[in-house]
């Protein structure tokens, strides 16, 4: 299999691919057997042989985690919070029951193909979405009860544009206010079957109400959508939902929520339901953040029935801009960051 390889320059944004269908011509491989991981190994992309009876296969023992290196104005490549996002992947690997990926070695393994590469990341806007994946590859049909007893983790490459088609466009997001995302205990997990579960009803509102997104706000309470964290934002104000169980514990909304009061804006983190949404937004903002969305601005909510309401002049609003370009900025080397955040390869 050979992995089409984009070029760096600034192609037009119609001659970009959708996001995450291009791979980087290399990946990297470690596997968990006998209670210790294997020395990994860095290979050219494509396929992996396993078994049709791995564990991942039949009770979906599979979690991954989605970050991005960058090209910067020197020529130099950096990596956004990867110590954060390496510490998520650790986490549901815990949730899931399988082998904890050792940090040191899942950082070698994410510098080592981004170092080889180099050459297939993009310049700005561009950028290099770097995929670890964990998932239990023990030989077994009957280990419904039982843990993984072996594992894989691999580490994909993928040079990328925006998420939603049509750049910063304002989005359409159906509130849904019936159906949960996951289940409570699983929400903070990154696993594959998350991901499954909100296909369908992101499918449907995407076919009945031009949707790029579903909103889970089961029993009326705002949650997240099927993949990004959700924000409320107008002048010097920013409201999220606090983390619990039930969602996911955003790289990016954490980024955002940091930055946020230097640049005037109070964040309050509580539950709120679909009524005060509906009232924010009246006069104000909403935006979804995550690696792949980044800030991505909220033009219209769309209701049960097709009852359509407008975010503010139903346009990305100008805090969010402002957020968005700071975020950007950070992640391009063009203002200093927090400590830590930025792992240069």
């Amino acid at each position: 299999m050979n992995a089409q390889v984009m070029p760096t320059t600034n192609a037009p944004e119609t001659a970009r691919p959708a996001f995450g269908t291009v791979l980087a011509s290399q990946m990297a491989v470690a596997s968990w057997k006998d209670g210790r991981w294997s020395q990994h190994d860095f290979r050219k992309y494509g396929p992996i042989e396993l078994s049709p009876a791995i564990h991942a296969l039949h009770y979906g023992s599979a979690c991954f985690e989605g970050f991005k290196a960058y090209r910067w104005a020197d020529g130099s490549v950096n990596v956004f919070r990867m110590d954060r996002h390496i510490a998520r992947l650790q986490n549901s690997a815990d949730c899931l029951r399988l082998p904890k990926p050792d940090a040191a070695q899942t950082a070698a393994m994410v510098t080592g193909v981004i170092d080889r590469v180099r050459g297939e990341v993009p310049d700005a806007p561009g950028a290099l979405y770097l995929r670890p994946t964990l998932f239990g590859t023990g030989a077994s049909i009957g280990g419904a009860t039982a843990p993984a007893t072996e594992a894989m983790l691999v580490v994909l490459a993928s040079p990328v544009w925006d998420y939603f088609a049509g750049g910063e466009k304002p989005l359409r997001i159906y509130v849904e206010e019936k159906l949960t995302r996951t289940s409570t205990l699983m929400g903070q997990v990154k696993a594959a079957g998350n991901y499954a579960a909100a296909l369908g009803p992101t499918l449907a509102a995407r076919q009945q109400y031009q949707a790029d997104q579903v909103l889970f706000c089961p029993g009326g309470s705002v949650q997240e959508t099927g993949a990004a964290n959700f924000l409320l934002i107008r002048e010097g104000r920013i409201l999220t939902r606090s983390l619990d169980t039930t969602f996911l514990h955003g790289i990016t909304r954490d980024s955002l929520l940091t930055i946020a009061p230097q640049l005037g804006f109070a964040v309050e983190e509580r539950q709120f339901p679909v009524d005060e949404m509906l009232a924010w937004v009246k006069d104000g903002e909403a935006a979804l953040c995550g690696t792949a969305a980044v800030l991505s601005g909220v033009g219209t909510l769309v209701r049960e029935g097709g009852r359509e309401v407008a975010v503010g002049s139903g346009e990305v609003g100008p805090h969010t801009k402002r957020l968005r370009k700071a975020l950007v900025s950070m992640q391009r080397g063009e203002i200093p960051t927090p400590t830590g955040w930025i792992t240069r390869v």
